[in-house]
């Protein structure tokens, strides 16, 4: 029996890099990219059944280029995860043009490139996975977050429009909104994150929601995002006051 294959973006640290070691674990084939060429050839050099394919998601052609290459290696790819992200929290407190316009492209049309390389694969075969890796930053607006928080939302609203567009093709879209998880990314914020797990805790709730479970969303800590969510319903004043009190002395010490 032919293994099951993977292609996850963002794979050369954090939760892709856990997610691409969880698969491996469990048998699949998994094609990780990422730009840090050097960083993915550690990791393939590590696992047999990992195999790199560096790529900038900001290249639309290069998207292309590498899923072509993916297929022609593993022949049926099963699951595509976008990982990619970028986050600047000190850049983040102003309204600073050129950095927003590099999140979001990064963020947004990065995600997007990659969705667009395996658009057609997927609604020919008509079946797979698609997986949006998103934040639960994306669910309403935070301090500090003139760029991630938008380029966020703005995946949270493409991932329910893509879920109708590729079901007619039986294709499933699967939205990853994690709470806050110990990665390179992170550990540049300079305030305190509540409930913060590990990438290692991550890979296994996104592996056993898209495995064992058919939902759209895999959010997690639940402790965490299950407030969150109801934040989301809460009328914009009351909102506003919960907030700027929970982050007023949220400073690291």
């Amino acid at each position: 029996m032919n293994k099951k294959t993977i292609w996850i973006t963002g794979g050369n640290s954090g939760i892709g890099k856990a997610l691409a070691i969880k698969f491996a674990n469990e048998g699949w084939n998994v094609a990780i990219s990422a730009r840090r060429e050097n960083l993915l050839k550690e990791i393939s050099d590590k696992y047999e059944n990992i195999n790199s394919f560096p790529l900038d998601v900001t290249d639309r052609e290069k998207c292309k280029r590498v899923f072509e290459d993916i297929k022609k290696k593993f022949d049926d790819i099963d699951i595509s995860f976008f990982s990619t992200g970028t986050w600047s929290p000190r850049e983040e407190k102003d309204i600073d043009l050129e950095q927003i316009e590099n999140v979001i492209k990064v963020n947004f049309f990065g995600t997007l490139n990659c969705i667009k390389a395996v658009e057609k694969y997927y609604k020919d075969k008509k079946k797979g996975t698609i997986t949006i890796v998103s934040s639960i930053a994306g669910y309403r607006g935070l301090p500090n977050s003139t760029g991630y928080g938008p380029s966020k939302s703005a995946l949270n609203n493409l991932a329910e429009s893509l879920y109708f567009d590729f079901g007619r093709s039986n294709v499933r879209v699967c939205l990853v909104s994690p709470g806050f998880i110990k990665t390179p990314m992170t550990d540049k914020n300079n305030f305190k994150m509540p409930f913060i797990k590990s990438a290692e805790y991550a890979a296994e709730k996104i592996y056993d929601g898209l495995i064992n479970k058919n939902i759209f969303e895999i959010h997690f800590p639940k402790s965490l995002t299950i407030i969150l969510k109801i934040f989301s319903f809460l009328p914009s004043k009351i909102y506003f006051a919960l907030v700027s009190k929970m982050t007023k002395y949220q400073k690291k010490d």
